[in-house]
């Protein structure tokens, strides 16, 4: 069987491979003939994917799905069962996790299964199903699909030993051809690939769906496995910086600091930085040491808020005070902090987000990204928007962290994005952060790259 695996064009400028089609593709590979295909990467808008499934010719296409994929991915079904007749499609992802009945319903006789949270295990049962012709299917965890008018869910399975998923299929990934800023704007080596330690994330913010693709339990790979990947990377694809993507990587700190001596006696003089953030009360001296030492350049924190209040409604679990002590304490360590934000939360003032601009200024961050809220399904948030009637005004249709998507009540869109732009104007044009990213420039393809988003978060959007 061919199996095509898509990861969808849509607007973000995050350029980086997609290492759960990876996963995917290596669960399958052993049995079947299976492609990665990248529309961001490779520019395969909609007319071109048409094309390009004409081309390949696959029996499955497979397609992964975050709640802005929803408009590419509706076409996608649509326009793969019109140009292949019989292939089969499914979709998997955090969208189709929070809301697998809606999709069935929605994409109706163009999607033909879907898969709710981890589909490691299940994707390759279906694909061998279906290649050996068999129609029982209540053996594929966490497949969804319709039978004789009703819509059956099989239980999801959550795997425990991460080792047994082995590695990526990197080889048909191939992380040295993606662009050097591709996870964030900035890098300090180059070429860049990410990395998958932990799994699941326990903690209850509000604004979050993390849990629902990978759980709350926290499940880790042996650091022994962790080490194999990284010097494949560096040996057989000749990466010299990797990011650990995980929600939730320094949680368990004996854990990380043998994680960290272990990569230090490798020595393979690779950068690395945690770009999806870090829970700041795991972080102590020790391990902040040995991140420096081992390469660490960058710390990204879910900040969020300068508001106490807005940070308790977001059940952060944290207050400005103590932010305030975790910045300083990886200052002191030399590693550099980029801190997240967010605008307009539900019940946001403009006094509380201009209390957000403010505190970013105060705190020793050389960078920011301040995004607008977005109701993710599957969110405490989500719920509690859809049981008040306020998501009605959702803007479906443009749903990414630079839009506005959602407004607060009682506040304009409009003043939203003016106060959006207005942070991330009042925090990058001080003198001394220009400077910073000066020098952190690495080519003139790099600083047009820069030039590009700074643009389009302060005037497009």
């Amino acid at each position: 069987m061919k199996i095509l695996l898509v990861k969808p064009y849509n607007l973000s400028d995050h350029i980086q491979p997609s290492i759960g089609l990876g996963y995917l593709a290596a669960s399958v590979r052993e049995r079947h003939e299976v492609k990665i295909l990248d529309c961001i990467k490779e520019r395969v808008k909609i007319d071109r994917f048409a094309r390009f499934v004409k081309s390949y010719d696959p029996d499955l296409v497979g397609i992964q799905c975050y709640t802005f994929d929803i408009g590419f991915v509706d076409a996608a079904l649509k326009l793969a069962k019109s140009v292949k007749r019989g292939v089969t499609t499914v979709i998997g992802g955090p969208h189709p996790s929070a809301m697998p009945n809606e999709m069935l319903y929605a994409f109706k006789e163009n999607l033909d299964f879907l898969f709710v949270g981890e589909s490691e295990t299940g994707f390759p049962r279906l694909a061998d199903s279906l290649a050996d012709g068999r129609k029982d299917l209540r053996d594929v965890p966490g497949l969804v699909w319709r039978e004789g008018g009703f819509i059956r869910t099989n239980p999801r399975v959550f795997i425990d030993d991460l080792d047994r998923l082995g590695l990526p299929a990197w080889d048909l990934i191939r992380p040295q051809d993606y662009p050097e800023a591709q996870h964030g704007a900035f890098f300090r080596q180059f070429p860049i690939a990410p990395i998958m330690v932990t799994r699941g994330c326990p903690y209850l913010c509000a604004f979050c769906a993390g849990g629902v693709v990978s759980g709350k339990k926290i499940r880790r790979r042996s650091i022994g496995h962790v080490l194999n990947e990284i010097r494949l990377l560096h040996d057989d694809f000749g990466i010299r910086e990797f990011h650990i993507i995980d929600d939730n990587f320094t949680m368990d700190g004996a854990y990380v600091k043998e994680f960290l001596k272990c990569l230090k006696r490798l020595d393979l003089g690779m950068s690395w930085a945690v770009p999806n953030g870090v829970r700041m009360n795991t972080l102590d001296e020790e391990m902040l040491g040995l991140m420096k030492e081992t390469g660490l350049y960058l710390v990204s924190l879910g900040i969020e808020s300068g508001s106490d209040e807005v940070l308790r409604s977001m059940k952060k679990s944290i207050t400005t005070s103590k932010i305030r002590e975790c910045v300083k304490r990886i200052n002191d360590a030399g590693i550099d902090i980029a801190g997240f934000f967010i605008l307009g939360f539900p019940g946001e003032t403009v006094q509380t987000i201009n209390e957000t601009i403010r505190f970013s200024l105060e705190l020793k961050l050389m960078r920011a990204n301040f995004f607008t809220y977005l109701p993710f399904p599957g969110s405490d948030s989500y719920r509690e928007l859809e049981a008040s009637g306020e998501l009605k005004d959702v803007d479906w249709k443009r749903f990414y962290f630079m839009t506005a998507a959602y407004v607060p009540k009682g506040m304009a869109r409009k003043t939203l994005k003016a106060l959006h732009r207005l942070a991330f104007a009042k925090f990058y044009l001080r003198p001394h952060i220009i400077i910073y990213h000066i020098r952190s420039v690495m080519s003139l393809r790099h600083f047009l790259f820069l030039f590009r988003r700074f643009l389009n978060w302060l005037v497009v959007h």
